[in-house]
């Protein structure tokens, strides 16, 4: 969506590789923004044999959705904005790691701007790449992708790894019952539409409750694709 928005406003065509099985909400939006999508089965090899033919035939550009600098970079800015608002002061931020450019990101936004912060990161437990990952030293991938948590469920890149594995301080991972009650919660208490993946952080923290306590604590909440027909709770 985000790049299918910048090509909007650039004036220039954007070509979207995207699952077949992806949120309807994430499709309408994205051809909302005039972006071409082409759609591919839910792997990453299919993701990757796609975009290759995309890019022969378009000579279009390849913006990799987060194992490329720019992006991280990009990313950044949401915990940046997070130490601006609360003046720095948190002893802990958490944010959900996916392919982890929303993690990396923030990891390095904290390092630099509060380094007396510590860095955490959360993701299901179905799907747990980037835990797995941090305790063997390389890169693992999911056997499956069963998760409500449909922004999270691909492996980390090796720009991503990288910069998770110097700066986090740990990575917890939830339940998918945990991230439907994290959701609810969000969706009741704080009456902000948040998707599953968004809700994985808090789930975390919940989880976690005697380890944060007395503390002040920055969760990223990024993410509202929610196709409304199929609530989890």
């Amino acid at each position: 969506q985000a790049i299918a928005r910048a090509a909007q406003v650039l004036g220039i065509p954007a070509y979207i590789i995207m699952p077949e099985n992806a949120p309807e909400v994430k499709k309408i939006a994205t051809a909302g923004y005039g972006a071409q999508i082409t759609y591919c089965a839910p792997n990453i090899m299919a993701r990757e044999t796609t975009t290759a033919a995309m890019e022969a035939r378009t000579g279009a550009t390849f913006v990799h959705p987060f194992n490329d600098y720019n992006v991280i970079a990009g990313q950044a800015t949401a915990a940046m904005e997070l130490l601006e608002q609360v003046g720095g002061d948190l002893d802990a931020v958490i944010a959900p790691i996916g392919g982890g450019g929303l993690m990396s990101g923030t990891a390095l936004s904290v390092h630099y701007l509060a380094p007396n912060t510590r860095i955490y990161g959360a993701e299901p437990l179905a799907v747990d790449d980037a835990y797995r990952s941090m305790q063997s030293g390389s890169i693992q991938e999911n056997p499956t992708t069963d998760t409500i948590a449909d922004g999270l469920k691909t492996n980390l890149g090796e720009k991503t790894f990288e910069i998770i594995r110097e700066q986090l301080t740990d990575i917890f991972t939830v339940t998918e019952e945990e991230i439907v009650v994290a959701m609810k919660l969000v969706w009741s208490r704080m009456k902000i539409i948040i998707e599953p993946s968004c809700a994985v952080p808090l789930a975390a923290v919940l989880r976690n409750k005697e380890k944060f306590a007395g503390q002040r604590v920055g969760i990223i909440l990024t993410g509202g694709n929610v196709d409304l027909d199929h609530l989890p709770f």
